[in-house]
């Protein structure tokens, strides 16, 4: 249930330092504001389903005091609910955020992941895309497009929705040279684009101001002590999950001392966000409740599930699954069965060595009964062709020693590799401590991980986003010595090895990744 502003928590050292100012106002005079707010849904088309009735639950609720004009109701998005470069992916997206109400919203790194075809939806946006920090050629698809802020008024009240683009948005990008007519500013100059846009706003008396952060939470914190006149950052990019409201956590104070708010509510649409808000006459926050709800609780909306399914074409169930584990709760380091079921059937789908599978690959998990095409594609969205490649046992070993720095990284990004044809050891301090190889006949060999072979060659399924060395991946860069590159994706594998069998699957973690202390 979302609660209502009532109930709301007050900010104590905000509010004990004003209380002689706020004891002179009239309780009506204050400002109620509550903001529905998402980020970084990646193209999980079934948690927007799920998300549609809990925006329509929240329409409900606060429809009475919205119309009564005790409540100004706004709806942002943090960006990255587009992905990849299916068009009909991204058409989903933005009709779920036109059919939801969205207003605004950031461009994200994914926002930018259809240059050729993104001209197509733009047109039927019915919210504003916005972005301070970048510069845009004319050449470019998105120029004219996209917006440094936007002002938006209800009952009277005017807030300013200033953005932000990620500072490494070349580092994400899959064909990064496609955007060399964009240009970036780094965090520092990102700081000073945002206050000045601030400034500007508070020039035409806007004095309720909301930045819509792709820039990650570490950033964010950097930007509201680093500024002035921000209330609240509605951010995205770092899919942290960051519950109520905490001082020193994600309620600091502004250069001159005013509180700022930051949110974010994860990835893949699993959660979204309700920011209960009240401020004074001048504009200042003194009331706040954060509320973060899962989206699983949530049913499918049907009239739009059947929107999606005309967008997508109708999905066809593929196979049974008689068993299944439950979702994780760490995606990017967890050891998971669901991912050791793709990436088998990669392997055995194209009859490699080995194959490898990014846990940032695998966006959703598996549930016992019938599998259809489109939760099959919720899992796995992003659409990377498959290729296999001949990568020696070092390079192979150097990858996972990357990629298990996952456990301590920053966000633990790029999140560790599920591998088919391999089983590992890793710690929780980063370090991998043992590999074998598994071949065809089920025949263990260990791998020395001191010292790899050169000489040594797997033919590997891996996907062109790592064969381009992306996510700091450079030793697999090695698109041009592939073997062949498909013209396909995983879903495709499970596909065919799921249509092979009749028997209903049981998917279950085997140990092949063991994590120890």
């Amino acid at each position: 249930m979302i609660t209502p502003i009532s109930s709301t928590n007050l900010i104590n050292k905000f509010s004990a330092s004003n209380n002689a100012g706020l004891s002179a106002n009239k309780k009506n005079e204050n400002v109620k504001t509550s903001i529905f707010y998402i980020n970084d849904f990646h193209g999980k088309s079934i948690n927007m389903e799920r998300t549609v009735t809990a925006s329509r639950s929240f329409d409900t609720f606060v429809r009475e005091k919205k119309d009564k004009g005790e409540l100004d109701v706004l709806k942002l998005s943090s960006g990255d609910i587009m992905l990849g470069e299916v068009e009909k992916v991204n058409d989903v997206a933005m009709t779920f955020q036109n059919i939801i109400g969205i207003t605004a919203s950031a461009m994200g790194n994914h926002e930018y992941d259809m240059p050729d075809k993104i001209g197509n939806l733009i047109p039927r946006m019915k919210y504003k895309l916005l972005a301070d920090n970048v510069n845009i050629k004319p050449d470019n698809p998105f120029s004219n497009k996209v917006e440094k802020s936007y002002i938006e008024e209800h009952n009277g009240h005017k807030y300013g929705i200033v953005a932000t683009t990620p500072t490494d948005l070349f580092s994400r990008l899959k064909y990064g040279h496609i955007f060399e007519e964009l240009n970036v500013d780094n965090i520092d100059d990102t700081i000073k684009d945002v206050q000045k846009e601030v400034d500007k706003l508070k020039k035409e008396g806007i004095d309720k101001i909301i930045l819509l952060s792709h820039s990650g939470y570490g950033y964010d914190r950097k930007i509201a002590k680093n500024t002035d006149g921000i209330d609240v950052i509605l951010g995205g990019h770092s899919h942290n999950l960051i519950l109520d409201i905490k001082e020193g956590e994600n309620l600091l104070y502004s250069k001159s001392g005013e509180p700022v708010i930051i949110t974010q509510a994860g990835r893949d649409g699993k959660h979204f966000g309700v920011l209960n808000l009240e401020f004074d006459t001048k504009g200042r926050i003194v009331k706040a409740q954060n509320n973060v709800t899962p989206t699983r609780g949530f049913k499918r909306n049907a009239p739009v599930r059947a929107i999606f399914d005309k967008i997508f074409g109708k999905p066809h169930i593929v196979g049974k699954v008689a068993s299944a584990p439950p979702p994780l709760t760490d995606d990017l380091i967890q050891p998971s069965g669901h991912a050791q079921f793709l990436v088998d059937c990669i392997k055995k789908d194209l009859d490699t060595d080995i194959a490898l599978l990014s846990a940032a690959n695998v966006r959703g998990y598996i549930e016992p009964g019938d599998l259809d095409t489109r939760y099959l594609e919720d899992i796995s969205p992003f659409h990377n062709k498959l290729c296999i490649i001949p990568y020696t046992e070092k390079e192979i070993v150097d990858a996972l020693k990357q990629t298990c720095k996952s456990f301590t990284n920053r966000n633990n990004k790029p999140g560790i590799l599920h591998p088919s044809g391999l089983r590992y050891t890793v710690s929780r301090k980063g370090e991998l401590k043992e590999l074998y190889y598994i071949n065809k006949l089920g025949k263990e060999t260990k791998i020395d991980i001191d010292n790899p072979r050169e000489d040594k060659i797997y033919r590997t399924a891996i996907n062109d986003y790592y064969a381009q060395g992306n996510d700091d991946m450079k030793m697999l860069k090695k698109i041009d010595q592939a073997e062949k590159i498909f013209d396909f994706d995983l879903n495709k594998c499970v596909i065919d090895i799921m249509q092979s069998s009749n028997e209903a699957v049981n998917i279950v973690d085997d140990g092949r990744v063991k994590v120890v202390e």
